[in-house]
């Protein structure tokens, strides 16, 4: 189960994967094709190299022999004898090439966008970067620094495609982005980069891994300076004073084998989920992430078993300086929720009913317009990395709030680079479209006392800014 810096794991591909479900049992594993390869037939192995060092100290390995080399450092390929030469770690250079053998198999795709429904592919090479990978190429190098050293220290076996090279690190990363945001078969990203099923397993698999140790970073509680800078910047858009951002929860939709379908699982759409609850900033950036929970759980139910809420409950967070109103009342520092959730002091839901004052009724527009931010950034999330908005095809439960997690943090990556998703990524609809709203009802006498305070001193705040 993760919280906000909380492990998390792999999971599996779409709906339409289902012809190929053989294929889930590779990326269900993650790293676990090894063990699978156990049980197949037995290899023959293959002779050792002869290794032979030079005056220079430069390793060749004869090519004569089948054997591979477990060297982390690139692999270059030279014309006399046909012998390979390992370079240096500090001589191996960016894989630009990747990139342009990449986008040569998608020509046909402006064909198939016209009668297949999908958007297509820009003519502009820097926004056709950016609709496959979701990145700008200068984000993209800096997610392949994050990993570089992992892929290149600690590479998965048999890393080879089908012209007899080894990955570079960022054919790797474009491999595994590439999954991510298509949510495409295993087969079908393969195919674009001439590699096999099993190899888009291992090689996502491991970025996951990379990320989640090295990436962490991007995905912190801020500090109080950061969130006085947060505070002010939501007041100045909606008015609330000592609003530190708001939260929203969405389900990731999987299948599961009979053995595994569990009634914890189905969620009141009658759809096997597990829960991804967020807090986001002014920018829509990730502050806390917890999921890893079924997705039959409630909405309020899912906030109190999170580490965040105990946090709050025990005045470790969201315990920052308060405010003075005019009547000199104290408001402390919240988030705003949707109805789904409980009223708490440090909770600020909508007021609900028919016959609401004025007051009440401005509370409640602007309440929404914080409370939208986390609606907008889980939209925004799973538009970006479709594999969270398509069925996962029977994902390991164990493992799958790794990819969720990874998620967030490329998200917060594009965020804290500067970078620009195209346009049209964002869902068109709610990200957890299907799924009829709930209503808590749960009120917090001390959350009624601060929302009350809040909601009387809107009007000095219109008065003050006019």
């Amino acid at each position: 189960l993760v919280g906000v810096a909380g492990r998390s794991t792999m999971g599996s591909q779409g709906s339409e994967e289902k012809a190929t479900g053989q294929e889930q049992e590779g990326l269900e594993g993650g790293g676990r094709i090894e063990e699978r390869s156990q049980k197949m037939a037995p290899v023959k192995k293959p002779k050792k190299a002869k290794r032979k060092i030079s005056d220079s100290g430069e390793t060749k390995i004869d090519d004569s022999s089948e054997a591979k080399t477990k060297d982390a450092s690139k692999v270059k390929r030279t014309k006399s004898g046909g012998s390979l030469a390992l370079l240096p770690a500090d001589l191996r250079g960016p894989d630009t090439e990747w990139w342009y053998v990449f986008l040569s198999k998608h020509a046909e795709l402006h064909k198939e966008a016209e009668s297949g429904g999908r958007a297509p592919v820009p003519s502009d090479d820097e926004e056709a970067f950016r609709y496959f990978f979701r990145t700008s190429r200068r984000t993209f190098e800096y997610i392949c620094s994050i990993v570089r050293e992992d892929l290149i220290s600690r590479p998965p076996s048999g890393l080879i495609n089908i012209e007899g090279r080894l990955l570079s690190v960022e054919k790797q990363v474009a491999i595994a982005m590439r999954r991510l945001a298509s949510g495409d078969s295993q087969v079908s990203v393969g195919a674009a980069f001439g590699v096999g099923q099993s190899t888009v397993s291992q090689v996502t698999w491991r970025f996951i891994e990379s990320m989640e140790e090295r990436a962490r970073h991007h995905l912190v509680w801020p500090g109080q300076e950061r969130m006085e800078e947060i505070k002010a910047r939501l007041e100045a858009v909606s008015g609330l004073p000592n609003c530190c951002g708001a939260i929203d929860a969405t389900h990731i939709i999987m299948t599961l084998p009979a053995v595994e379908s569990s009634e914890d699982w189905c969620d009141p759409a009658k759809n096997y989920s597990m829960f991804l609850q967020g807090i986001v900033d002014n920018e829509m950036r990730f502050i806390d992430i917890v999921t890893g929970w079924p997705g039959s759980m409630t909405f309020s139910r899912l906030l109190k078993c999170s580490g965040f809420y105990k946090l709050c409950e025990a005045g470790k967070r969201l315990n920052g300086p308060v405010r003075t109103s005019g009547e000199d009342s104290e408001i402390r520092e919240f988030i705003v929720g949707d109805m789904c959730y409980p009223l708490l002091p440090w909770l600020m839901t909508p007021y609900q009913g028919e016959s609401l004052s004025t007051p009440m009724v401005n509370f409640n527009a602007r309440q929404k317009t914080a409370r939208m931010l986390g609606t907008r950034a889980l939209a925004r999330l799973k538009g970006s990395w479709k594999i969270l908005h398509k069925v996962m095809w029977r994902p390991d439960k164990n493992k799958l709030p790794s990819i969720i997690l990874v998620c967030c943090l490329l998200h917060n990556i594009i965020l804290d680079c500067n970078d620009k998703l195209l346009p049209d990524i964002q869902l068109p609809d709610h990200h957890d479209y299907g799924y009829n709203e709930e209503n808590c009802q749960q009120e917090n006498p001390n959350g009624k006392v601060i929302r009350e305070i809040i909601t009387g001193y809107l009007p000095t705040y219109e008065e003050t800014s006019n």
